[in-house]
Order: structure tokens, then C-alpha cells, then sequence
């Protein structure tokens, strides 16, 4: 009965008292699959969204409540589920509904106790000793009476929700090792020690994560990873018709949300559906709507607004609902400054010591009231603490991007000069006449093209969105929507068009071209529809290669053709009247065509490993792949040869002519043809000058009965190789 009070309503955005809403009522069934993403991905969860939505639906979904069921004869018993999901798109919910189908007797009635504990609550006794039975006392009072030895005959299920949210470090290899309930140790010590099965190796466990912290289980600790998707396109529709009871309004936008990419793509996470819906009900409602938000941008700045507009009428006050007060405006820059610090160093949960540290007083109601409620969202925990998060990442970078931006227009050069690491930026550029003026009175054109290439600069690409929202803030129009809080800077034409030269023409030569691709994005938040449009004319060209293309373009042409619902034939990157840096650009296309060709590009490893998460894709179209001629492949043969033993790898014609081949290359080849099932047919190794002990690797894979290779081609006559 405690967890079905605890689970039985939920809120969207707003956590104020009695708002809670039945979870029967709203929830929409999420699409879940078994089985690994094609890698450990660490680009922006916007991109990981993009790719999402390509993904062919060929998986088998899993229902949630059948997490723990053995579904085919291949199986074995399953202990450990690892469930993967970018932020929103509806893990905790699932974990939500799985125990309240239990509670209420409906699902698992063969588990004795779901006993959730959340990373978040943990990290607030990180520094304490417990044992399993004391952990369990402290965050389950209704189980005081439990004792020892029912753990260890009841069926059990620990569901340790958002890894992402971990401040712990966990250490799987060397720990105290602990098989008793009563024994006291440190908190990290007993949840490794649980997960390993060292101490109730009978109970079930289920973890849910954002991918880029997933990597911190070991995969050996894992029976079964599933992957939530979020919606459907089908359950988009399915929410905003239960969400609106009036039939034309839920049309409207839904016709609306699909005629806009980035929009649609978005909504594939439930709450960006919920920030959406309160948006545009709001301004299709009104007399005077205005033009609907096409961009993310637009959408944020509108859901600010509308935020502070709803409050306002609840609480009255004298300006007109849409209006800030000075408090307001000094509340949200604040929480602007806590979104971009954290943003930096990667946190999304905050503590009380954490908020006063950007000047929020805890104690304050409007912290978490007022203009906040369904922007940044206080959970009461365990122990009288709190914890504050906002409703969504999105809203932490679009935040975080108003208060770079009001810091900005307020030329606060501290804060802008540490964020923009002059000095350190000079050679990602191509704009090196940036970096000898250290003129406090940056331009508009300046601030933003260092931030775009800070942001390049970044592995995992954990500023992009942020980025993104900085430039569409640089429009004129989305300062106005949100009423005050920006100052308003005179956008001059020759400003504006200056921004847009320097994203056409910045050099990123020394970066991945899936990050590249964000300059793409950035212009569509200017709203420039130039270099998409010049795009599609080139596609619909006949005389494709006449046509110059300038490095933008083939970032544009990239993130279109991968994500077409067409699969192209042929990619060759010399037949594109472009520069080296250009071809380069365009080589995240090879995720979406049947053959390659991507000899003489000189591609780094970087380049490398996005030609390897196509071949590992889901589903993988790669079937011919022509890397011959780059010299500098030797360590990079590892990764794809590791990318052919993949389960999802289908590469039948494999051609590395010229490569200068090293024997460690051989034989990670030849663990490539051993794998089963090798679907590689032909493998052109002409061009290296191979000598015996890596021919002897290649010999003994050859001769290998899993190896069903049809043809060799190397540059040497071996006497060896002839007799295999």
C-alpha cells in the first residue's frame, strides 16, 4: 500500500502539492527494445534523438512489465537489467508503472518486495556506513519489522533508478567483498556488491540510465539491456489526443509538429510532448497567435512566457500576466547561472550548497514557486534534504544560454573570458584575427563564433544544444518573446549576416563531422534557410558534380542524407566537387548507404569511428567499404575490425589497398575472420607490404573452418598463402 501511494500519481513539470496526476490516466505506452545500442554513445542527446528516429522499427519490443521474463529458449535466467534512455524520455516513468502494476496485483506477483531506490536519495548518504538491512530501514520505514533472514528467502527486486545521477564512484574491480545483510560498510561497497551478486545474488535488479553513464555497470554484470525509445509516431498522436479533449486543437498540433524536423524528432521524449502541448494550446487559443515556433529556440523562449504568464494569474499581482518583475527577472537569472555552471561540469541534480553558491536562497518559497514551479523542481527526500533539478536537460542549456547571453549584453567580461578560453581556441578557428584583440567590447559576431568553437572543441558534444540556443537568441524576435528578462541589443542586419558568414565559414578540419554538423543546426536557429535550401536544389540536381559545394553544405548534405528514409546506393566522396575538408564532412552519410568509397581522404580516428557505428548501426545498410590508399590506418583497423565482429555488422567487400598494414592490423583482421557469422566475402589487402609473421596471422584465420572468405587479394606471391 506504501509504494501504490507512492507511485500512483505522478506530475508533468510541476511538483506543488495536490498536482499530481493519476499515472493510469496519462501514461502512453513507451517503445522499449532488448538488446546494446550500437555503441557507448556520448554525443548529445539530441543527436542520439536524431538517430533514434532513423532507426528502422525491426527490433522486438519488450513490455515493460515483462523486464525480467525470459522470452526465448536462448535466455538464460535474467538477474541484471540495464535500461538505457536519453534524459525525458520516460525511464522513471516505466520504473513508476512496473511498480504500481505490482502493487495493485496486477504484474509480477511471483517478486515479494519492488523496493525502489533512487540515485538521487543515495548520493545523500554517499558518505555513510549502512548495511543492506539498515539501507533498507532508513528509505522503506514500513519495513522496520524486516529481518535478516526474510531477504535471503524472499524474492527481491532493487530498482536503482537514474545512474546518471550518481556522485558515487563505483569500483567493480577491487572492493571489500560483503555476502552478509547485517554487515556494515561503506554505501558504494554495498550496492557493488549487490549488483555483483556477492550478497543476495538471488535478488533482481533493475537499473535505468542515460546512456553516456551506462558505461559504469560492467557489462559482465549484465544479463539484459533494453533501450526506451519514448514514443512512437503513433503514440505522439496518442498523447495529444488524451492529453486534449477538444479534437481539432489536438489536430492542429499534431499537423503542426509535423511539419517541422526538429520538432517532430523532439517529441519522440514524452516531456518535450508536455513542453510542446503547453505552448502551442496556449498560442492556438489566443485571438492573436502569432507565427508558430519552428524552431527550438522559439519554442523555449514561448514556454518561458507562457510559464510566467500562468503564474502570474495565479498569484495576481499588478503588471500584466506576461510581464517580469525585477525579482522575477533576478530569480531566473540566477537559475540561469546555476544551469550554465552545472552545465559545464556536467551535473543535472543539485543540493541546497550548490544553490546558494549562484546567491538562491533554499529557504525562500519562490525557489521553488512562483514563475519556477514547471521550470526547476524541488523533490523533498529523506532526512528533511532536498534535492533541485530542472523539469529537463533542455531547459538547464536553454536557461543556461539566457544568462551567457544576458552576461553578454551586460558586457560581464569575467564571466564571458573564462567561459571563452581566448587563447586556447586559435587553431580550431580559422578566424585567428579573433584572438589578437582582447578588446573587452566583444561583438556580437566574435562572442558567438567563440562559443561555437568552444563548443566544437568539447568530446562529447555536451554544448551543442546550448550553443544553439545562444545563436537563436541573437535574433531580435525571440528576445521580445521573452518580455524583458534579455536585454535588448540592436541586432543590426550587417551583425546578423556577419554571424551567419562566420558558421559558413568556420574550419572544424581538426573535428569529428557528426560534431560539424551542429554549425548546420546552428543556422536553422537564425532561422537562415539558405544553405538547406541550396541542398535540396543540389540533390534534385543532374549535374551534381558541377556543382561547388562549400564545407556547410556538406555538413548539411551529411545530416540530410543520414537521415533520409532512403538509403543511398553509393557514397564516394571523391565524386564531390568540394574540398578535402568538405569530403571529410560529408563521411557520416556512410550510416545510411550500401557502399563506401573512401580511399584517399586521409581520415584520422575520429573518422574511423563513425565508419564503425555504421557498420554496427541497427539496422546496418553497409555492405561494400573502400578505405584504401589512407596511409595512417594501422591503429584504426583495430576499431573496425572489432565494428566486423559486431552481431549488426553485414560487411560483405572489405578494400584496404595501401594502407601500411602493421602485423597488430593483421591480426585484428584475422580475429575478424574468425568471428561467426562473418558475412565478409572479399578482403583486399593489395598495396601492403605484409611481412611473414603478419601473412602467418592472416594464414591461421584463412584456415580457420568459421572463416568463409571467397577472395583474397594481396600484393605478395606467397607461397604460404597460395597453399591455403
Amino acid at each position: 500500500m506504501s509504494l501504490k501511494r507512492r507511485c500512483e500519481h505522478v506530475t508533468e513539470g510541476t511538483h506543488e502539492a495536490g498536482s499530481g496526476t493519476l499515472l493510469n490516466k496519462i501514461y502512453t505506452k513507451l517503445y522499449i527494445t532488448e538488446g546494446q545500442s550500437e555503441e557507448v554513445d556520448t554525443q548529445h542527446e539530441v543527436r542520439q534523438l536524431e538517430r533514434t528516429s532513423k532507426k528502422n522499427i525491426q527490433d522486438t519490443p519488450i513490455k515493460c512489465q515483462d523486464i525480467f521474463k525470459v522470452l526465448s529458449e536462448q535466455q538464460r535466467h535474467i538477474r541484471v537489467v540495464l535500461t538505457n534512455g536519453v534524459a525525458g524520455v520516460g525511464k522513471t516513468f516505466s520504473v513508476q508503472k512496473f511498480s504500481l502494476d505490482w502493487a495493485e496485483g496486477l504484474e509480477n506477483q511471483d517478486i515479494s518486495l519492488v523496493l525502489p531506490l533512487s540515485w538521487r536519495e543515495l548520493n545523500l548518504i554517499r558518505d555513510e556506513q549502512h548495511s543492506l538491512l539498515s539501507l533498507l530501514h532508513v528509505f522503506h520505514p514500513t519495513l522496520q519489522k524486516i529481518r535478516a533472514e526474510d531477504l535471503t528467502v524472499w524474492k527481491l527486486l532493487f530498482i536503482f533508478d537514474g545512474l546518471d545521477e550518481s556522485r558515487f564512484s563505483l569500483g567493480f574491480n577491487k572492493h571489500q567483498l560483503i555476502s552478509d545483510v547485517t554487515q556494515v560498510s561503506s554505501v558504494d561497497v554495498l550496492l557493488v556488491n549487490l549488483i555483483q551478486g556477492n550478497l543476495l545474488p538471488s535478488a533482481l535488479i533493475w537499473i535505468t540510465s542515460r546512456p553516456a553513464a551506462a558505461y559504469q555497470i560492467p557489462p559482465s554484470c549484465v544479463d539484459r539491456i533494453t533501450e526506451v525509445r519514448g514514443f512512437t509516431d503513433s503514440q505522439k498522436e496518442e498523447y495529444f489526443r488524451r492529453r486534449f479533449s477538444d479534437e481539432d486543437l489536438s489536430k492542429s498540433i499534431i499537423s503542426h509538429i509535423k511539419a517541422s524536423r526538429s520538432l517532430h524528432i523532439m517529441c519522440l521524449i514524452p516531456v518535450f510532448c508536455w513542453i510542446t502541448a503547453i505552448v502551442l494550446e496556449d498560442m492556438m487559443t489566443r485571438d492573436q497567435r502569432g507565427e508558430l515556433p519552428q524552431t527550438l529556440t522559439d519554442l523555449y523562449s514561448h514556454f518561458l512566457r507562457v510559464q510566467i504568464k500562468r503564474k502570474k494569474q495565479k498569484y495576481g499581482g499588478k503588471q500584466r500576466p506576461e510581464e517580469l518583475t525585477e525579482a522575477d527577472k533576478e530569480l531566473l537569472l540566477k537559475l540561469g547561472r546555476l544551469a550554465f555552471e552545472h552545465l559545464e561540469k556536467g551535473n543535472i541534480m543539485f543540493y541546497s550548497e550548490d544553490l546558494e553558491r549562484c546567491g538562491l536562497d533554499v529557504s525562500e518559497v519562490s525557489v521553488y514557486s512562483g514563475v519556477c514551479t514547471e521550470i526547476f523542481k524541488r523533490e523533498s527526500v529523506i532526512f528533511q534534504k532536498s534535492v533541485y533539478c530542472f523539469v529537463h536537460l533542455s531547459i538547464q542549456e536553454f536557461l543556461a544560454a539566457v544568462y551567457m547571453f544576458h552576461c553578454y549584453t551586460r558586457k560581464d567580461t569575467a564571466v564571458i573570458n573564462q567561459f571563452l578560453e581566448y587563447f586556447e581556441l586559435i587553431r580550431f578557428s580559422g578566424f585567428s584575427w579573433l584572438f589578437t584583440n582582447n578588446d573587452p567590447a566583444i561583438s556580437l559576431d566574435d562572442f558567438l563564433i567563440r562559443a561555437l568553437i568552444k563548443s566544437l572543441k568539447s568530446k562529447n558534444g555536451h554544448l551543442d544544444l546550448f550553443v544553439r540556443f545562444l545563436h537563436g537568441l541573437s535574433l531580435e524576435s525571440n528576445q521580445r518573446i521573452l518580455g524583458g528578462l534579455l536585454d535588448q541589443i540592436n541586432s543590426h542586419p550587417e551583425t546578423i549576416q556577419k554571424v551567419l558568414n562566420n558558421l559558413k565559414e568556420v574550419n572544424s578540419d581538426e573535428i569529428s563531422p557528426d560534431r560539424s554538423i551542429n554549425i548546420f543546426h546552428c543556422l536553422m536557429e537564425m532561422k537562415d534557410q539558405s544553405v538547406h535550401q541550396e541542398i535540396q536544389e543540389f540533390l534534385k540536381s543532374e549535374k551534381k558534380s558541377e556543382r561547388e559545394l562549400s564545407e556547410i553544405h556538406c555538413s548539411a548534405l551529411a545530416y540530410l542524407l543520414q537521415m533520409s528514409e532512403e538509403v543511398l546506393d553509393e557514397l564516394n566522396l571523391q565524386q564531390y566537387n568540394t574540398s578535402e575538408e568538405g569530403r571529410r564532412r560529408l563521411i557520416p552519410a556512410v550510416r545510411n548507404c550500401r557502399k563506401a568509397e573512401l580511399s584517399d581522404s586521409v581520415l584520422s580516428k575520429s573518422h574511423c569511428e563513425i565508419v564503425a557505428s555504421a557498420m554496427t548501426s541497427n539496422p546496418s545498410h553497409l555492405r561494400e567499404l573502400s578505405l584504401s590508399w589512407n596511409q595512417n590506418l594501422a591503429d584504426a583497423v583495430k576499431l573496425l575490425s572489432s565494428a566486423m565482429m559486431h552481431p549488426n555488422c553485414r560487411l560483405e567487400t572489405l578494400r584496404l589497398w595501401r594502407c601500411s598494414l602493421s602485423e597488430i592490423s593483421c591480426d585484428s583482421l584475422a580475429s575478424a575472420l574468425r568471428s561467426n557469422p562473418s558475412h565478409l566475402r572479399v578482403l583486399d589487402l593489395g598495396g601492403n607490404k605484409l611481412k611473414d609473421p603478419a601473412v602467418k596471422l592472416l594464414c591461421g584465420a584463412l584456415q580457420d573452418p568459421l572463416c568463409e572468405l571467397e577472395t583474397l587479394r594481396s600484393v605478395r606471391d606467397d607461397p604460404v598463402l597460395s597453399q591455403v
